[in-house]
């Protein structure tokens, strides 16, 4: 009786480390795609493909025929049916390898201390700002981008290039404001453009009392480098959203270190 013998394979430590990147990417792209169509669009595009080689194997002529007018253009329908999914994708692999990351090691070692009590005097404004609007019920969305992409926010918003403070967030976002319709995009530590209009999410999975400022908090996350704080006008909730994903109804004292960590 002859054994399975193991020494025909040989695995290297290249090939073990071939396997885990391919799985961090199949990952990764995995959640960038779940519960949004995209997933409902890739499962459709599977199936394509696997019938195309089925009527293939067939000798199924017109079909084959057909669908193979889909197979050849596989890689540019791909890029253009997910050139959402691919822009977020890219944005994670940029952010990953900036050199922000960098410069906060470098302040863990070397200045901590010095980073977090300058970090807390940007942040306070704001989070006193959420603590009137939630006792208010005033609804508010507010967008932290790390990379102000002018093209992106100015095309649909009012430039403001104003200093962050607790009375202008307040101002901005008070119901008889010509400007609280919207959100209002903080980057380079300035108030840079209120009454923004963003791209709602594609998400299908969202709770049913998220209205059009959840959406729109959550969607802007999913296509740039930023993260958002939502005040619902409902209830007076907080929510928080980063790469797509929501923290709901969170307490000052977890926003604040949500913003310490992120803003």
């Amino acid at each position: 009786m002859q054994f399975f013998n193991l020494s025909l394979f040989k695995f290297t430590f290249f090939d073990i480390l071939d396997v885990v990147l391919v799985a961090i990417l199949i990952y990764q792209l995995y959640n960038l795609i779940r519960g949004t169509i995209a997933a409902n669009i890739f499962i459709g595009l599977a199936i394509i493909f696997c019938l195309y080689y089925v009527v293939r194997g067939l000798q199924m002529r017109l079909l084959t025929g057909i669908l193979q007018q889909f197979v050849n253009v596989g890689i540019i329908a791909i890029i253009i049916v997910f050139q959402q999914e691919v822009r977020r994708f890219l944005l994670l692999v940029g952010k990953n390898a900036s050199l922000q990351r960098n410069k906060a090691w470098w302040q863990y070692f070397f200045g901590k201390a010095e980073a977090e009590k300058d970090n807390y005097a940007r942040i306070k404004p704001i989070i006193d700002a959420c603590k009137s609007m939630k006792q208010t019920r005033t609804g508010a969305l507010i967008v932290f981008a790390k990379y102000y992409d002018e093209q992106f926010y100015q095309n649909s918003c009012e430039v403001i290039e104003g200093k962050i403070s607790k009375r202008l967030l307040e101002s901005i976002f008070q119901k008889n404001s010509p400007l609280h319709d919207g959100a209002v995009v903080i980057a380079e530590n300035k108030i840079k453009s209120a009454s923004c209009i963003l791209p709602l999410t594609e998400k299908t999975d969202l709770p049913a009392q998220f209205g059009l400022r959840h959406r729109a908090g959550i969607g802007v996350t999913e296509t740039n480098d930023a993260t958002a704080i939502i005040v619902s006008e409902e209830t007076g909730e907080i929510s928080y959203a980063r790469q797509g994903r929501v923290k709901m109804n969170i307490s000052f004292a977890e926003l604040e270190k949500l913003l310490n960590k992120d803003f």
